[in-house]
């Protein structure tokens, strides 16, 4: 088969790149084409209708499980790419062909679009479950042994790779392609998308304060109010970081409880 359609569904603009880059690689592959949220998502299915969907699961605006339960019997054969956690048994139940979690190898997600392929070519319903029952045992496998927390960054430093022990990070700070980690003193640029740190740290020790900051919550040394009810995070490295509309609530929960 040639010229399947793709739609890659995903809020972080780096993490459609690398899909997008990884699917230029298959020769079967036909358009692809992307949408950043639900609700275009759907509007790009109505007018272009692609084969596969490789879909994101938490994202703002409607997930993607809202995305198919809007789509029922029209939806394409779906493959989710999203962060490893307890949605994995519910994608399966949502008919998805596969499971990829982030950061996304290569090699597992040729594996995932080679299994999107043969059901677009009509594989057995029996072999599909077959599949399906193999990748679920793997998933519960998977929840039982998660990967630790991560401890410590390496960044390059004029040549040199040097290690920022997790304990001496102050924030986080998403930056294009790149996520600026700011220490005492210093700031190093880290090849990751901020999404991507996050799942790596301790809930309890960091708070996500902004699209595109992440703090260390006992850094924060006050909340100073801004315009029309907003806040800033006023740091102990001397940085004040804006509080995002939407995370507002749930820092002020989180952080201000008497």
């Amino acid at each position: 088969m040639t010229g399947a359609g793709v739609l890659v569904v995903d809020d972080e603009p780096l993490a459609r790149r690398r899909l997008v880059r990884m699917l230029s690689k298959l020769d079967w592959i036909g358009p692809v084409g992307e949408a950043k949220d639900a609700a275009e998502a759907l509007r790009s299915i109505a007018a272009n209708e692609p084969d596969i969907l490789l879909l994101d699961i938490q994202m703002p605006g409607g997930s993607g499980f809202d995305v198919l339960e809007r789509l029922g019997s029209r939806a394409p054969v779906v493959v989710f790419v999203t962060a490893f956690d307890h949605h994995a048994l519910r994608a399966f139940e949502a008919n998805a062909v596969d499971y990829v979690t982030k950061p996304v190898e290569p090699a597992r997600f040729a594996r995932a679009l080679e299994r999107a392929r043969l059901a677009l070519e009509g594989r057995t319903q029996a072999d599909r479950l077959a599949e399906l029952a193999e990748t679920v045992a793997a998933l519960k496998s998977a929840l039982e042994h998660k990967p630790p927390l991560k401890r410590e960054f390496w960044v390059k430093v004029r040549g040199e790779y040097q290690r920022l022990a997790l304990d001496s990070i102050v924030w986080f700070q998403s930056e294009r392609d790149y996520v600026r980690i700011h220490v005492a003193g210093a700031a190093h640029l880290y090849q990751d998308s901020l999404a991507g740190i996050e799942r790596g740290l301790d809930g309890d020790a960091f708070i996500r304060i902004h699209r595109g900051a992440i703090v260390r919550r006992s850094a924060i040394v006050r909340l100073r109010p801004a315009p029309f009810g907003a806040l800033i995070a006023v740091l102990s490295d001397g940085s004040e970081v804006r509080v995002g509309r939407t995370f507002g609530p749930s820092v002020r929960a989180r952080l201000l409880k008497t």
